[in-house]
């Protein structure tokens, strides 16, 4: 070993660099992140292949004053801390001093500043880490940085830079993720002097309704929820996708933690917990939320990116985030989706004679809006018979129809039918063909019994408690001396979730006692995930997430199949459950349990009016 020494400090910026400066991306991360803190209402982005070239960010933010001017490029240098009470409520994006001086260090950089009480701008230059003196220059108000041949310096760092394409692809999802927390900002993307994007400012709900669109693509607002709940000094607020509109690929998740995109355990933990009944396996969610706290309670300074945090209160989080996602996707009730909402038909003009297409005149068809009375009338015909009433049809089948005779009790002044309507017919035994006021609604009828017997056969958990048995012979299971401890610790937690377990040895664990609805599971591997859930997150659903699964598969066998004939009443009633049943739009393992075919739809379908 050699002697200690100061290390000079172009090097020490290039390690910075190899921490905080990955790709051309990492750069216009750093820089755009400076102009949001400065203030700026307007961002424009300039890049040439790929940001390898050229990148140059614009803004009209507050700009540097002449005398900062060679600090803003001085390691450790920056204007947004100044003491660790600063550094522990840290409101900004950027605030450790390492973005510029680094990008510089690595590139031919340049910055050209003029605050708005100044006359003149002035211009830094910076090659390879070493800056010339600041020279007059001509700029508006605002901020200017350009980063020229990016890694020329370095060549072993270039070589891992990819395709322009891909290393394009980057910053562009990096500028729409910075966009749809800051929908206030104008932000311009340009490649190799096209125009990619350009995303105006949006100043309320429904212009930022229309960036989320532009962003994530209108889909992504049609079929997801609205969300906004604050509880324990916290506040999530946001759009999650239902269930139904899940992604092969987790690229449609974006969390904000007080306005800063992060990837945490914690969070990703929460959310997949929340979706756990409702999603397809191997299958994703898509949502944008953003979580507001205090900033004493999340600790930002973990990682020299910021692409992490540190949540002082980790429970308290993860239960909040569970609890407000679990509560809004159990909303998703069968016939109160977003996606049920009617859509408007096309106006076609009249032709000669006022016909359209010679096919006579077409006005579209209007909501069907029917009360029970019509549809009654339809059944007897259907059946052959007399016209039914809601006495003859609570008569008809041995099913408690208590629901659907209500309901037909409480419509027979003519009111609106219920969401998903009435059951017109069974198709092959497998689906149930039922009209609404939208048009055609069409029922998987063993998934949305599943769905229901399911949530039926929880509720009746729920409120007997976890039941115990005691075990004839205890199971010793050997653990680690940090998980022995813990469970020494957490016995009462244990025992909340029915299980009764005595530390027998430093690194030894004995098991008296089970659930009785996880008889038969393999209890040695599920206690050693539930320990490890605790010493991670400080909270574990395995237990009934086990037991949901026992619970699931009684539902699965306890469903009507398919091939069974049901009568009318029994379509109906099945009908009236899932408008009432929580999560009923899908099914135990995330299939959709019902799909509408609105009139506008069916009329494209057979080319109506064209």
């Amino acid at each position: 070993m050699s002697r200690i020494r100061q290390l000079p400090i172009e090097l020490i910026n290039q390690i910075a660099a190899g921490e905080v400066i990955e790709r051309p991306a990492s750069v216009v991360k750093e820089l755009v992140e400076n102009s949001l803190d400065a203030g700026a209402r307007r961002v424009e982005i300039e890049v040439e292949e790929g940001g390898a070239r050229l990148i140059r960010v614009r803004d009209d933010g507050g700009g540097i004053v002449a005398d900062d001017l060679p600090l803003a490029i001085s390691a450790h240098a920056t204007s947004k801390i100044a003491s660790f009470d600063d550094l522990e409520r840290v409101a900004t994006l950027g605030f450790r001093g390492e973005a510029l001086p680094s990008i510089a260090s690595v590139s031919r950089f340049a910055l050209t500043s003029r605050p708005a009480a100044q006359e003149h701008a002035l211009r830094v230059e910076v090659d390879g880490g070493k800056p010339q003196p600041p020279r007059p220059a001509q700029h508006p108000a605002g901020t200017t940085i350009e980063v020229r041949d990016l890694f020329y310096n370095v060549p072993a760092r270039r070589k891992f830079l990819r395709a322009e394409r891909t290393e394009f692809g980057r910053i562009d999802e990096l500028i729409a993720s910075l966009a749809l927390v800051r929908t206030q900002v104008e932000f311009r993307l340009t490649h190799n002097g096209k125009a990619v994007r350009l995303l105006r400012p949006a100043s309320d709900e429904a212009t930022v309704a229309v960036r989320i669109g532009d962003l994530l693509g209108e889909e992504f607002l049609q079929q997801s929820l609205r969300i906004d709940h604050a509880a324990a000094g916290l506040r999530l607020s946001g759009w999650v996708g239902l269930p139904t509109a899940s992604r092969a690929q987790a690229d449609q998740q974006y969390f904000y933690v007080n306005g800063r995109l992060v990837r945490d355990k914690i969070v990703a933990h929460a959310v997949r917990q929340a979706y756990a009944d409702v999603l397809f396996h191997g299958r994703h969610p898509a949502f944008v939320l953003f979580l507001e706290l205090d900033p004493l309670g999340v600790d930002v300074n973990v990682h020299p990116a910021k692409s992490e945090v540190r949540f002082r209160e980790s429970r308290l989080v993860h239960d909040f985030l569970y609890r407000t996602l679990n509560d809004a996707l159990a909303q998703t009730r069968a016939g109160s989706a977003p996606s049920i909402a009617a859509v408007p038909l096309p106006q076609l003009q009249a032709g000669s004679g006022g016909h359209a297409n010679g096919y006579g005149e077409w006005r579209g068809q209007s909501n069907l809006g029917l009360g029970t009375r019509e549809p009654l009338a339809d059944y007897a015909a259907l059946l052959g018979q007399a016209p039914l009433n809601t006495a003859s049809f609570a008569q008809a089948s041995p099913v408690d129809n208590a629901a659907f005779v209500a309901a037909c009790a409480a419509a027979d002044d003519g009111s609106e039918a219920p969401p998903l309507g009435f059951a017109l017919a069974q198709l092959h035994g497998i689906y149930v063909l039922a009209q609404n006021a939208h048009g055609l609604v069409l029922v998987d009828m063993h998934a949305a019994h599943e769905r229901i017997t399911y949530e039926r056969l929880k509720t009746a958990q729920a409120g007997q408690g976890i039941r115990a048995q005691l075990l004839l012979v205890p199971i010793s299971i050997a653990v680690s001396e940090r998980e022995a401890a813990c469970v020494e610790d957490q016995a009462a937690r244990f025992a909340e979730l029915g299980f009764e377990l005595q530390r027998s040895g430093p690194q030894s664990v004995l098991v008296k006692r089970l659930p009785t609805l996880l008889d038969g599971a393999d209890a040695t591997r599920l206690i050693r995930d539930v320990i490890a859930d605790l010493l991670a997150q400080g909270n574990s659903r395995r237990i009934e997430e086990a037991g949901n699964d026992v619970l699931a598969t009684m539902a699965c066998h306890g469903s009507v199949r398919a091939n069974r004939r049901l009568g009318l009443p029994e379509m109906n009633a099945l009908l009236r459950d899932m408008e009432a049943t929580e999560r009923s739009g899908q099914c135990n393992h995330g299939r959709p349990t019902w799909v509408q075919l609105s009139i506008a739809e069916l009329d494209r379908l057979f080319l109506r009016g064209r």
